[in-house]
């Protein structure tokens, strides 16, 4: 069973710019609440993790509070009337414009026609609010018509202009066109269908017709998402659309071998990665038992164990790095405090909805007990493993849990724009690095010699650096989730580019760092041996780049495989070292 995601699924440049203009305005207004004229894009998930953010739809102006002049509203992606507009400075409110600079051409060469005595002919849905705003600019001269067969109807008329909405469907504009043309021959057409909804449009027309079904996602008042499965419909695929992973039936999909997945122009891709996660699971449900290891694998993935792991095979190659005996009770503190802390304050940001949309989200609401209670016996048992090496070990260990619990509780007033270490911008990339390097790096050598040395010192840069650059490249990936939820990290921050930049640099450093450490006398030739995966995480970005189309849990699974690589190559360096390859 196969499953192709469409390109274009997701965001359209208008909607992005309208959503990113809102969120950043929200960064910096606090807690102030923000208007938007009409929801801000038609996805019903999106609206309310915006109202959770202060970020409020009202349909009339009426619903804003009296006494809330001064306030700011958001002219949406769709545009609004020249009318509507005076309304709202009459209102005395500050006015943002998002409308999608397409929307606002379509916008002015209906305003420059309608001057010149033109009748515009708006070809659309009369209902869409994006229609409504462009009669607006038509000065009572334009026509709304949805269909070939409304344009007999039409009066005789002397000047024609012709546009589109912007997310019209592609064949239905132009058969109306056809019977335009034969209507009114000196017609001015124009043609102001987005390209993006073109390229939507044929991609999933063309998808349809190579697979065996089609998923369309996206709010179901919305008209593009509408149009999709329309499309879909109409090439012969059996098309199912939803709004989100919990309307999808297994029974109704698991016949189906190949299945293609698009969504609308406002489904976000978090939306979007659930329901192409959901189909997967599903899948891996009925695979062959040749496919058993992968299964096994995405569930390690999902339950962090997988993280564990990885943090066990750092501490492996620290020790190797610090000339230190490799004992097995501090790989295993390593991986419990990793698997312990990454639950617990992931279930924690499971409460204020920071895992909204994360492939984890199913498994913490059915599981939420079992969780728990794992995640606090596996802290009890690194912390007793922690006492049975040692007074400083054991306090090293408990200081460092004490400060990762820590990390998600509110220790200052209400009211403070940062009550928590969470709410520091950029702090959990920086924190999680931190943690993983202090215990895999720092206490096995304090356990052992109480002293710190220019090994430890290697080890702790390399475990902090490959840790920060596979935890911000995944941030660079989740960018859009995490805008919406309010989640400052270092990708919001400073933008995806300025990331990427970062983390190049950041790889690059770590490179140096390794090649210099052993001729330098500070580590061990293993140095040399730790640079693979260095290597393999910035191959990551390249891949990554190119929008490969995996799901979510696939793709954090193979970042984390850097960390598995690192201990592997170690081993490698153990066994050439000692002869056994010689």
């Amino acid at each position: 069973m196969s499953i192709k995601l469409a390109e274009t699924a997701g965001f359209c440049m208008g909607v992005r710019r309208a959503v990113d203009m809102v969120l950043e305005l929200a960064q910096h207004k606090g807690r102030k609440t923000i208007y938007t004229y009409g929801p801000l894009i038609h996805n019903p998930q999106t609206v309310e993790l915006l109202k959770s953010r202060g970020i409020i739809p009202v349909a009339h102006l009426e619903e804003i509070p009296p006494g809330e002049a001064g306030l700011t509203i958001i002219i949406r992606a769709h545009g609004i009337s020249p009318q509507e507009r005076r309304s709202l400075k009459e209102k005395g409110l500050k006015i943002i414009d998002a409308t999608c600079p397409k929307v606002g051409r379509v916008q002015a060469i209906i305003k420059k026609h309608a001057v010149q005595d033109f009748t515009i002919l708006i070809i659309g849905d009369a209902q869409h609010p994006e229609v409504n705003g462009l009669l607006g600019y038509a000065y009572g001269k334009g026509l709304v018509i949805n269909h070939p067969a409304d344009v007999p109807q039409l009066p005789a008329l002397d000047k024609v202009c012709v546009v589109a909405q912007t997310t019209q469907s592609v064949d239905e504009y132009q058969h109306i066109v056809d019977e335009i043309r034969k209507r009114y021959p000196d017609a001015v057409i124009f043609d102001t269908i987005c390209d993006s909804t073109e390229k939507r449009q044929l991609e999933v027309k063309s998808l349809a017709e190579e697979m065996d079904a089609m998923i369309i996602v996206g709010g179901k008042n919305s008209a593009n998402t509408q149009r999709l499965a329309a499309l879909s419909e109409l090439q012969g695929a059996p098309t199912f659309y939803v709004e989100t992973a919990n309307d999808l039936v297994a029974e109704k999909l698991k016949t189906f071998k190949k299945i293609g997945v698009s969504a609308g122009a406002s489904t976000p891709n978090w939306i979007i990665d659930r329901v192409v996660d959901n189909v997967t699971t599903q899948q891996t449900e009925h695979a062959p038992k040749i496919k058993y290891l992968f299964k096994l694998w995405i569930w390690m993935v999902r339950t962090d164990l997988y993280s564990a792991l990885g943090a066990g095979c750092l501490a492996v190659a620290s020790m190797f790095l610090q000339r230190l005996e490799i004992q097995p009770l501090y790989v295993l503190i390593t991986a419990l405090y990793v698997y312990a802390m990454h639950t617990l304050n992931r279930f924690i940001n499971r409460q204020t909805g920071s895992i909204i949309g994360s492939f984890r989200e199913d498994s913490y609401r059915r599981h939420e007990k079992t969780y728990i209670r794992t995640a606090v016996l596996s802290l009890i048992i690194a912390l007793g493993a922690g006492f049975f090496s040692g007074p400083v070990p054991f306090l090293f260990l408990l200081i460092m849990s004490t400060l990762g619990i820590l990390y998600n509780t509110k220790l200052l007033p209400a009211g403070w724009r940062f009550r928590s270490v969470k709410d520091l911008p950029g702090s959990k990339n920086v924190s999680m690095a931190f943690a993983w390097a202090a215990i895999a790096a720092v206490l096995p050598p304090l356990a052992e010699e109480l002293t710190l040395t220019a090994a430890t010192g290697v080890s702790f840069a390399f475990i902090f650096g490959i840790v920060f650059i596979r935890s911000a490249l995944s941030d660079v990936l989740d960018i859009q989730s995490d805008k919406l939820i309010g989640r400052e990290t270092i990708p919001v921050l400073i933008g995806k580019t300025h990331t990427q930049n970062l983390l190049h640099l950041a790889s690059l450093l770590l490179l140096l760092l390794l090649v210099a450490a052993f001729p330098l006398g500070w580590t061990t030739s293993a140095s040399f041996f730790l640079i693979p995966p260095v290597i393999y995480i910035w191959i990551c970005f390249q891949v990554y780049d190119r929008k490969p189309g995996l799901i979510g849990v696939v793709m954090e699974g193979i970042l984390e495989t850097a960390y598995i690589i690192a201990g592997l190559s170690t081993w490698t360096w153990l066994l050439i070292s000692r002869g056994i390859w010689a």
